[in-house]
């Protein structure tokens, strides 16, 4: 009975947790003992217990929010890798989808930065971009982390990599309005000829934008499966993933 008890309680805090984590906003004692049905001593207990625990805290209008151990673990290098494995079977199925390579890209320190790749089915566009240094304005997750805000917009003069380089800033631009418009980006030939990557957002509870994964390979391969299509095959697995880190379908699923 004890351990009947012990286990009761546990699950309880754990749905009380991830209704906090997971609303996107601050969430008022009532509320939550509205929506689980729970007796106000039993949530308080729990509340309490939580607090102590540092996984929720109470801000200065008493509502609850995530606690410091959340933000903690979000700062440390290992976060990226966790972020690595949750996305991998979701880069795996579209590689699976698509043959092509499967990027998953981080803005750190204003920079785009691919931090995991899952290779293409074919030989010929393999590319290993993991730790490659490339403009972000080139490129599609670029695109998609400027368009969210993740990504700060270059200063200075921008790169020129090919003809298609978009190196106006009102070309970048209206290219950023056309990816919040869509959902996904696309870079065709900007970054090397021959090369085109489609991408969407990646987003966290709150609905910001956390990462972007994109698809790349030959222009004439992608040309062939559709970049339309593409991007709404990223939207709609991406969507997934998304949730995965707490984001609710339906909610900021534009851009900002």
């Amino acid at each position: 009975m004890a351990a009947q008890t012990g286990s009761q309680a546990v699950e309880r805090a754990s749905a009380l947790l991830g209704l906090i984590v997971e609303s996107g906003a601050p969430r008022t004692f009532s509320s939550l003992v509205d929506e689980l049905g729970l007796a106000k001593s039993t949530t308080s207990r729990l509340l309490q217990a939580l607090e102590r625990s540092r996984l929720v805290y109470r801000d200065r209008t008493g509502a609850f929010r995530p606690g410091a151990l959340f933000s903690l673990h979000a700062a440390r290098p290992s976060a990226l890798h966790d972020l690595s494995e949750l996305a991998r079977p979701t880069m795996e199925h579209l590689s699976e989808l698509s043959r092509e390579t499967v990027n998953l890209a981080v803005p750190r320190g204003g920079q785009l930065v691919s931090i995991d790749q899952v290779d293409s089915r074919y030989l010929v566009g393999a590319t290993n971009w993991v730790g490659v240094d490339v403009p972000a304005h080139c490129t599609a997750s670029g695109k998609v982390l400027y368009a969210s805000g993740a990504l700060p917009r270059p200063t200075g003069p921008l790169e020129r990599r090919t003809a298609h380089s978009p190196v106006d800033r009102a070309q970048l631009e209206h290219a950023l309005v056309e990816v919040r418009r869509r959902g996904w980006a696309a870079s065709l030939d900007e970054l090397e000829i021959g090369l085109t990557a489609v991408a969407a957002p990646v987003r966290t509870v709150d609905g910001s934008v956390v990462a972007a994964v994109s698809v790349s390979g030959p222009t004439s391969r992608i040309n062939d499966y559709g970049i339309t299509r593409l991007g709404d095959v990223l939207v709609a697995e991406l969507r997934g993933l998304s949730a995965l880190l707490g984001h609710q379908p339906g909610r900021k699923e534009g851009f900002a």
